[in-house]
């Protein structure tokens, strides 16, 4: 990443918002911010692609709040932009990133944050009470357009922010009825790491002109981050786990899971054995999600077995080590797991247990992030045997499943939350 002296002032950023600034501790714009911030307060729509870490989120909050300043008006406060993101911890990081940038306006935006897992009466009566600015998850909006407490006809901006990750999620079947309840005139930001097929058909859905900026941030995000690959059975990750632990001075470490029933069978089982862990990840309660990270971030919980939704958006400095227990399914998933340490110039480790069924899945991940680790292999937890042959999975019974456009239809009918 290119060191950058340039200040946040030279940017048209306003006094108030450059004093939020250096009071958060900011100094110079990244990359990322640094193109698109310019971009926006001229109005032009943008489709940006940067990494996890880059600091994009700043780069559309500044500039939303820059112009907002300087448009709002006497009365009753009507919603101006509206974020979407993908995650609930990442919508309250961006509603709260607005507040922080927003202190010193002679203003103040009032900021609202729509998640499932908690009250959408509380939700709405915030809305109607008045507010300018709105980030959600597209579940809980979809919940809220249905019981048409919302109005959207004044919005000046449409934000996605790590859309990438949204698509997993069937945001793609979703959108339709959210476009349908905004104005056409509007200024759209689109923020994602990777734009498969898929991404870009959704692009042309939201906007036709828009500026496409693009920050490389592959070498950067893990320049500070050694990356270990250790082969071992599967049967022996856990007691291997315990060893690194136990010999390493790792102080929060985050462990990546295939899935839940795997986070919570594993956090409980290194519970009995003395260590401070927990798990984290979507079936959670939102007070337990969000107990669970304020803990491990306060380092009473030293390690936290995940799902993939701890990958992105999650501002955790600390992170002295990420384990990938179970690869990830995409090389960029990869990407944006070890990212989670190695963060705010501080050094980490990735690791990633390898065992015979891995090893094909594994070097498809190295071939795609330009990578080539030594297998490592640890005393008293050496890989043993050979690699089981591979099973041709049935044919898939067609007919069977609803599609995701049905499932779409029956949230936007009948949810009462995500």
């Amino acid at each position: 990443m290119k060191v950058n002296l340039m200040p946040f002032s030279t940017l048209r950023l306003s006094s108030n918002i450059t004093h939020a600034l250096q009071k958060s501790g900011y100094t110079a714009p990244t990359p990322i911010q640094e193109k698109v911030i310019p971009l926006v307060l001229q109005h032009h729509d943008v489709m940006a692609k940067a990494q996890t870490g880059s600091g994009k989120s700043a780069s559309f909050v500044l500039p939303i709040l820059e112009l907002w300043s300087q448009t709002k008006g006497e009365g009753k406060a009507k919603i101006k932009a509206l974020i979407l993101t993908p995650t609930r911890e990442l919508t309250v990081q961006v509603a709260n990133a607005f507040i922080t940038f927003g202190e010193f306006l002679p203003q103040k935006p009032k900021v609202v944050s729509i998640i499932g897992g908690e009250s959408i009466g509380d939700q709405l009566y915030d809305i109607q009470q008045g507010c300018d600015i709105v980030v959600a998850t597209s579940g809980r909006l979809l919940d809220i357009l249905k019981k048409q407490q919302i109005n959207l006809s004044f919005l000046d901006f449409f934000v996605l922010d790590e859309a990438d990750k949204m698509l997993d999620l069937g945001f793609a079947e979703e959108l339709d009825v959210i476009l349908k309840a905004l104005p056409l005139k509007r200024q759209n930001l689109l923020f994602s790491a990777t734009y498969p097929p898929k991404m870009l058909d959704i692009a042309s859905k939201i906007t036709q002109k828009c500026i496409q900026v693009e920050i490389e941030y592959d070498e950067p995000t893990v320049e500070n981050i050694t990356q270990r690959a250790i082969e071992v059975n599967r049967e022996n990750r856990g007691p291997l786990l315990r060893h690194l632990l136990d010999t390493q001075n790792f102080e929060l470490v985050l462990v990546f899971m295939a899935n839940k029933r795997a986070a919570d069978n594993i956090a409980s089982k290194f519970k009995k054995h003395g260590y401070k862990a927990d798990c984290f990840h979507g079936d959670l309660i939102q007070e337990d999600r969000t107990y669970t990270l304020r803990e491990f971030k306060a380092k009473n919980i030293h390690i936290l077995f995940a799902t993939d939704i701890a990958a992105r958006g999650l501002d955790i400095n600390d992170v002295s080590c990420v384990v990938n227990f179970d690869l990830p399914r995409s090389p960029e998933d990869y990407i944006h797991r070890i990212g989670r340490t190695g963060r705010a110039g501080k050094a980490g480790i990735a690791i990633s247990f390898i065992g015979h069924e891995d090893k094909d899945h594994f070097a498809l991940i190295e071939k795609r992030c330009h990578l080539k680790l030594f297998r490592e292999q640890i005393a008293g937890f050496e890989l043993e045997g050979i690699a089981p042959p591979k099973e041709k999975g049935s044919e898939p019974i067609k007919g069977k499943r609803k599609s995701k456009k049905d499932k779409a239809r029956e949230q936007v009918k009948g949810s009462d939350g995500v």
